[in-house]
């Protein structure tokens, strides 16, 4: 019976099907993206690595450290920092960063270079090997010039990748690589440089756990590292990890908006079953039977479902690769792996009975009577098997959430906030059928009325067509107006009050120089920071030594090994404001150093006002108490700092500076830029202009991503609004043929479905937006504690384009009852 009556009822049970192919698609894709990635993470460890291990450290390695590394024979070393570089032959210049190499690195892997013989020519030659789109931009060739400080080196080759670099990094300072016996020559490492030494060691024989285990805590305590490729590749996976969560939920949301399509579906199907059942019902079937003979059907285009979306989903993943490319510090090799396979076949199943229970409990509950009842309702169902559906139906969409993401406050979060999007949107739907019931136009022209008269009319899908396109639309609409929010907290200021270059670096002796080379160029210099290096000694009386061995201590490891740079200053910046505490802005003599500190450092510290910190000041030991505490907008392009000391303590400790200027043009930071490098190669100069360019850049490829999963979404919300309309034809059919058997022309016919039809669109279509803009609000305030300013584009194209494609699909509902007689139509109902 199942097989008979699906036969005839074909047409409605494929777009029940289309509903969820392509949620679990779009699952069945990532989780096998997620898994290639994973194996090729744990295969290629060592390769992205280059080494079994290594250890690194930003500092000249102290004599313990260094005794630790030699009794381990490194077999090649690095020491790595960001300069300025120029190339001759066009005058250009550019913020990199070097590395100085020796030995036969990488062990595991190669240098990419072009040409390939440039990866082991470059040590002999005293060349270097330059970032192949940094020569692509500066127009330059092997054989070329490239000057490092004070030295110029011939460029051996272009690089196209090496083991421990990854694209975003390289796109803010691209990779130059010299020879590690030419670091001294270029006089860069002065004092105050950011750099880091790093030991590779090729040892595949190694217990790396237990190495890990003895040497970690030793060489934390000579503020340096042991970095495995495991714990390295570990890391790495994590980071992915989270990347596929938020896919992964992306794709569940699509799922979850086919179920509702299949429910929705089901429903209206079971509805026009009621008097079939009862005949059966009469004629000796029992409740078990009639119930299996819809499940079975149900089941079926679930199965079918599942096989068909987990097809395309194993085509699909082969695009992750490409989409993902940027992101990836290696080569992804695709393989298909069982396990997604047969949890897409069985999620289909699943999830197309759970969400059709509802509905198929009616079969349940059908009454011989009904064939002899005109109204095609059924008798009241059990309101303890509804319940029984629903919680069940919860529960499993709170286990797999929580498989998707592994915690159950996350789990629980995300399904709260789905539950509430579905619940506003059916929720608004619902207040507006009993708005328009109650204040109907009876003023209002025919085709307006009956317009009216249909979207809460028995049998109408005025919730599901409202959750589908609102859901769709509202998806999209977040992403776009978040993005927004992120570039306008990235975007530069463009004033002259605004420093959008900064030169870092700058000696002592160097300062007077610099501004006189602003001025020069008709610069005001905005901003003369001096800095300061010192690490934690003690913190509230409490040796830094001791507290890394303390397993119970409650402060984060990395302040305890981590080298601050400070400042000192009278005043506060715009991007600071003091929350706890009194702002000491200059140092009274005899008196206790009051210093100012993050809020952030303060949590992670455990510390609070009044609470000692002792520093380590270049071998000096300086005591201060903490006097304030500052809220810091970390994100406001400028320098800024988690410690603060008060003017009159610091003037005469080892320092540098950090200088900053607003450059009107391109062409005016560019010729600045140049003059610097030739007169102060030691110096560092940071374009913000170039840094906002590669953040909006990566932000597009993020947008890009997220659009493309938002797309699942939003053709599932297409596919369950033609499913919906559909399968309400026969209703409509119905309706249109009595209409103009009583004289109804078929202009007034299309213009009361047309009516309807944008009705709905625009409703859904405006809902979906108003929710995003709402939530992207509070997004704004909350989150990223910015000003927001909505794009338009959801308004101007969403909004109009979306309310169309509902009309268009609503048209195209009609069309028969349009060409054919309602004579010949009457037969066919």
């Amino acid at each position: 019976m199942a097989w008979r009556d699906a036969k005839a009822s074909k047409a409605r049970l494929l777009l029940f099907m289309a509903s969820i192919i392509l949620g679990i698609a779009a699952v069945v894709s990532i989780q096998l993206f997620s898994q290639n990635l994973t194996d090729n993470i744990q295969r290629q460890s060592k390769s992205l690595m280059g080494a079994d291990f290594l250890i690194d450290t930003d500092q000249l390695p102290s004599e313990r450290a260094q005794a630790i590394i030699d009794s381990l024979k490194p077999d090649a070393s690095e020491v790595n920092f960001v300069s300025m570089v120029a190339f001759p032959k066009n005058k250009g210049t550019k913020l990199v960063r070097v590395r100085g190499l020796q030995g036969d690195f990488p062990f595991y892997g190669n240098i990419d270079t072009q040409p390939v013989t440039a990866a082991t020519s470059y040590q002999g030659l005293g060349g270097a090997l330059v970032d192949a789109t940094l020569m692509l931009q500066y127009n330059l060739t092997a054989g070329d010039s490239i000057k490092v400080g004070e030295i110029t080196l011939p460029i051996t080759g272009a690089l196209n990748a090496i083991p421990g670099n990854n694209a975003v990094s390289s796109s803010v300072a691209p990779l130059v690589i010299i020879p590690y016996r030419l670091v001294a020559d270029t006089e860069l490492l002065q004092f105050g440089s950011r750099k880091e030494y790093q030991f590779y060691y090729k040892q595949p024989n190694t217990d790396l756990v237990a190495l890990e285990v003895q040497l970690q805590p030793m060489l934390e305590a000579e503020n340096a590292d042991l970095d495995t490729h495991t714990s390295t590749s570990s890391r790495l996976g994590r980071r992915y990890d989270n990347v596929g969560s938020f896919l992964n939920l992306t794709a569940f949301i699509a799922l979850l908006l086919g179920c509702v399509g299949i429910a929705s579906s089901v429903n209206i199907y079971i509805k026009e079953k009621i008097k079939p059942i009862a005949i059966l019902k009469c004629l000796g079937a029992s409740r078990k039977q009639s119930f299996l003979i819809f499940l079975i059907q149900i089941a079926g285009i679930g199965i079918l479902g599942g096989f068909i979306g987990t097809l395309i989903g194993i085509g699909l993943q082969e695009l992750f690769p490409i989409v993902l490319k940027e992101f990836l510090p290696f080569d992804l090799t695709i393989s298909i792996t069982a396990q997604p396979i047969i949890m897409g076949i069985l999620l289909g199943l699943v999830m197309s009975v759970l969400f059709a229970l509802l509905p198929l409990l009616r079969t349940w509950y059908v009454s011989p009577l009904e064939v002899l009842r005109y109204s095609g309702e059924s008798s009241k169902q059990s309101k303890k098997a509804t319940y029984g559906v629903i919680v069940v139906v919860v529960l499993f969409l709170f286990a797999f959430s929580y498989w998707l993401l592994k915690d159950w406050l996350f789990a629980m979060a995300f399904i709260g906030g789905v539950f509430l999007t579905f619940g506003l949107l059916a929720g608004i739907a619902t207040g507006t059928m009993k708005l328009v019931k109650n204040y109907f136009p009876k003023g209002a022209s025919f085709t307006t009325r009956q317009s009216l008269l249909n979207l809460f009319r028995p049998n109408n899908q005025t919730i599901v067509l409202l959750v589908a396109i609102g859901l769709g639309t509202f998806l999209i609409s977040t992403l776009y107006f978040t993005k927004d929010i992120l570039l306008n907290k990235a975007t530069l200021g463009q004033t002259a009050e605004s420093a959008n270059l900064i030169t870092i670096d700058v000696q002592p002796a160097q300062v007077k120089e610099v501004i006189n080379t602003f001025k020069a160029h008709d610069l005001e210099v905005l901003n003369n920071i001096p800095l300061v290096t010192m690490r934690m000694h003690s913190i509230k009386n409490e040796l830094v030594s001791s507290i890394r061995t303390d397993t119970t201590a409650q402060i984060k490891d990395w302040l305890l090994n981590h080298e601050f740079r400070t400042t000192y200053r009278s005043t506060l910046t715009h991007s600071e404001e003091i929350v706890a505490g009194e702002w000491v802005g200059v140092q009274k003599l005899d008196d206790t150093v009051k210093i100012s500190i993050s809020e952030n450092l303060a949590e992670d510290a455990n510390v609070t006002l009044g609470d000692a910190l002792i520093f380590n000041v270049q071998g000096v030991l300086m005591e201060t108490v903490i006097g304030s505490i500052r809220k810091v907008d970390w994100t406001s392009l400028q320098p800024n700092f988690s410690i603060v000391f008060p003017k009159g303590v610091l003037e005469y400790a080892p320092q540098f500076n950090v200088l900053s200027t607003y450059t009107p043009t391109e062409e005016s930071s560019a010729k600045l830029q140049r003059d610097l490098v030739t007169k102060f190669p030691n110096v560092s100069v940071i374009d913000l202009r170039q840094v906002f360019s590669v953040i909006e850049d990566i932000l597009d490829k993020i947008t890009w991503i997220i659009n493309f999963m938002a797309f699942f979404s939003i053709l599932t919300g297409i596919i369950v609004l033609i499913g919906s309309v559909r399968t309400s034809k026969y209703q409509r059919i119905k309706e249109s043929v009595l209409l103009r058997t009583l004289g109804a022309k078929n202009k007034q016919i299309l213009n009361i479905t047309a009516l309807e039809y944008l009705f709905l669109g625009i409703l859904g279509s405006l809902l979906g937006v108003l929710l995003a803009l709402l939530s992207s609000l509070l997004l704004a305030v909350f989150l990223f504690e910015e000003p927001f300013i909505p794009s338009l584009i959801p308004f101007l194209v969403f909004l109009p384009g979306i309310s169309l494609l509902v009309l268009g699909i609503g048209l195209s509902n009609i069309r028969e009852v349009l060409r054919s007689s309602p004579l010949e139509m009457l037969r066919r109902s």
